[in-house]
């Protein structure tokens, strides 16, 4: 892997170069968009597109692409809904899904859709809050501000969400106003063979040749197909190499702006410590698919997770292991600290601030392993629901500003939704994972542990995971309802023993919580927040802030790469994804597309890179041209992109993409999708018949 070169987001400082940035909708760079490629964005511009945008359940993104509502994502972030649709006779992850009608059109049982509204800064009333505040004082006033700010902002509403959202490490703070749409019905989803054509030996690899795309609708609260305005319009010729493109979407977290301090943390316990755990749950997992087919399909959708998660990660810890990088790192932040300690006043006012963050990592990582296994150690869907249920009766009978974060009244439609999922819930899988999950908290924290005895008891991990998930009955969504409606009494007087497990553990639970929040969280935001501002005053504010899973866009071009000395072309041809089917997985092309290979133009380009700076959440994103037209379906970063949570270099990160002419190609002549393809490209007149395979 070619390393990072030293460019603006290792310094985390000066303003950003080339083409390298997710920048929020209200400071995006325009003007330096029309110095290089000749176009800037008017305001007007950036707010169809934002509102053309959509984030796609809890981590991926989506766009509007027809004023009907329909929804264009990628089928891995999909995966959930077209799973949990599917049954032993009904594979559509197999077999694909394409509803022929609206009628046909099936409702995702836990996916909700939010776009973003409205945007305001709120940094001047948390800082004012705020201001001289420290530990305990400043975590509890800065949630209850935040809390109060969310709940103004939703004003009851059940459709409407609103978040605070933390910028520049605490240096910003803007409160995002978000419009849901939580009745999402699946349209048109291709077959896993084509979809993750290349299955994990070619993910993160360019080139490619994947058909990676859903399709969904939003509908409105009458059951009609929601209306959707602003949209993307499809491209007539697509994109080609030179040209200009932006991605909007919900990139996740990247850490350009950490001290080194917590790199440091991220590189000797925390990534580590992930690719052991995320190796033994493949372990797990692989082990669990080869009890059968049944078994295979139910837990398809966890291993591509895991799997995806592990490689992913260790392209984060390659990149941090880098001594060089690594050094380059230090040295920036040594330039900052430098300017601020020749300065009486800033050093006054932010002198302390690196140390303070070094002394609160070091506190985690006494208390890391009691924060990991006993707060978030429990891997099983029915403990998460029951834990749900037991906090939200303790906490709804709070007052707004006291209660823990996710349980305020303006999250509380989102979490209802999830609480009510019609998702189906395996028990075979339920215990293996949760069997897993109490072993490796007995590891961890070893057999003479408080928690652990409290927790077994007399028991195996394997006994007790299976005589919780065997005795629940919290599948039952009317049990669900009767339980968050009844309250702290109903919680009390259940006798159902994974809301039992849930009821035991969470004193602990929010115990080291709580201590986490106060001794880690707290004394890092606050400290942060002094660092952001250091920043600010010897750099300036004309950079991007780190992404928080919240909507950016970024900017870039159709341009290739080299890689161990050789040039990678941009575009790939649909044509040659024959070339790689060799019939065995993960490179055997489902049998729609053997059949369909003589009707496709074979020059018709497939997949794609550009320049944009992406991190993992963009998958999903729209890639548009500078007239708002879709061009392309982000779905991937090539293997380089991987160290772009540390930093970006655009001679080798880059953006991968299914080509939208390929999307319509496939849509015409594979899955004859005459309905979908008529609101893409309205006047499309397919003459071939339905596919029976779909």
């Amino acid at each position: 892997m070619k390393r990072l070169l030293i460019v603006a987001s290792l310094l985390g400082a000066a303003p950003a170069l080339a083409d390298e940035g997710m920048w929020t909708y209200n400071n995006f760079p325009a003007a330096k968009v029309k110095e290089k490629y000749g176009f800037e964005p008017s305001q007007d511009w950036l707010d169809k597109v934002r509102l053309a945008s959509a984030k796609f359940g809890g981590g991926c993104s989506s766009s509007f692409v027809s004023p009907d509502g329909l929804v264009m994502t990628n089928h891995h972030c999909a995966r959930g809904c077209i799973q949990q649709l599917s049954t032993a006779k009904k594979d559509f992850i197999a077999n694909g899904f394409y509803a022929k009608t609206q009628a046909e059109e099936l409702q995702c049982p836990a996916l909700e859709l939010s776009q973003l509204v409205e945007i305001t800064d709120v940094t001047d009333q948390l800082n004012t809050a705020t201001k001289g505040l420290t530990g305990k004082s400043y975590a509890d006033t800065l949630k209850a501000e935040m809390a109060k700010l969310e709940q103004a902002c939703t004003k009851g509403a059940p459709d409407v969400r609103c978040d605070v959202v933390t910028l520049y490490q605490g240096g910003k703070y803007n409160l995002y106003r978000y419009q849901r749409y939580q009745d999402v019905r699946l349209v048109f989803a291709p077959e896993h063979a084509i979809a993750f054509f290349g299955g994990d030996p070619d993910n993160f690899e360019f080139p490619r040749y994947d058909l990676d795309v859903t399709f969904v609708r939003a509908y409105a609260k009458d059951g009609k197909p929601a209306k959707s305005p602003n949209y993307f319009k499809w491209s007539d010729k697509g994109v080609k190499e030179g040209d200009l493109t932006f991605v909007s979407g919900n990139p996740g977290r990247t850490s350009r702006g950490l001290t080194v301090a917590q790199l440091e943390y991220l590189r000797d316990t925390g990534l580590p410590k992930q690719l052991f755990k995320l190796s033994e749950i493949r372990g797990m997992v692989s082990e669990f698919q080869n009890r059968g087919p049944e078994q295979k399909r139910i837990s398809s959708n966890l291993l591509f997770g895991v799997e995806n998660g592990l490689k992913s990660t260790k392209g984060k810890h390659e990149q941090l292991v880098d001594k060089a990088f690594f050094a380059q790192k230090v040295a920036a932040e040594q330039e900052l600290r430098a300017k601020v300690n020749a300065d009486p006043k800033m050093k006054a006012k932010y002198g302390n601030a690196w140390d303070e963050i070094a002394r609160a990592q070091e506190a985690f990582r006494n208390m890391r392993k009691e924060y990991e296994n006993v707060e978030n150690g429990f891997n099983s869907q029915l403990f998460y629901v029951a834990r749900t249920l037991v906090r939200a009766a303790d906490e709804r009978a709070k007052p707004d500003t006291e209660r823990l974060r996710g349980y305020n009244e303006a999250n509380l439609r989102s979490l209802e939704n999830q609480l009510m999922s019609k998702a189906p819930v395996y028990p075979e899988l339920e215990i293996a994972q949760l069997t897993f999950a109490l072993t490796k908290i007995r590891e961890e924290l070893g057999p003479d542990h408080a928690f652990v005895k409290k927790v077994l008891g007399k028991e195996s991990p394997a006994s007790l995971a299976t005589r919780v998930i065997k005795g629940s009955k919290l599948a039952d969504l009317k049990l669900r309802e009767q339980l968050y409606k009844g309250g702290k009494q109903a919680i009390e007087a259940s006798k159902d023993p994974m809301i039992q497990l849930a009821a035991l553990v969470d004193p602990d639970g929010r115990a080291i919580r709580k201590t986490y929040e106060e001794q880690v969280e707290a004394v890092i935001r606050k400290n942060s927040e002094l660092v952001a501002q250091a920043k600010f005053e010897v750099y300036g504010t004309g950079i991007y802030p780190d992404a928080t899973g919240t909507l950016r866009l970024s900017f870039g071009s159709v341009k290739g790469y080299t890689e161990d000395g050789k040039t990678v072309a941009p575009i790939t041809a649909m044509g040659n994804t024959f070339d790689r089917h060799t019939g065995e997985e993960p490179f055997a092309l489902p049998k729609s597309w053997l059949a369909a290979q003589k009707d496709l133009t074979a020059s018709t380009p497939m997949n794609f890179v550009t320049t944009n700076d992406i991190i993992g959440g963009n998958s999903g994103s729209p890639v548009i041209n500078k007239d708002a037209e879709v061009v392309g379906l982000v779905f991937d970063g090539n293997i380089q992109s991987l160290g772009g949570d540390y930093g970006f270099d655009e001679s080798v990160n880059r953006t991968v993409a299914v080509h939208s002419e390929a999307l319509i190609e496939a849509l015409k002549k594979v899955y004859k999708a005459d309905r979908v393809l008529e609101e893409l490209r309205p006047g499309s007149t397919p003459t071939v018949k339905a596919s029976p395979s779909l």
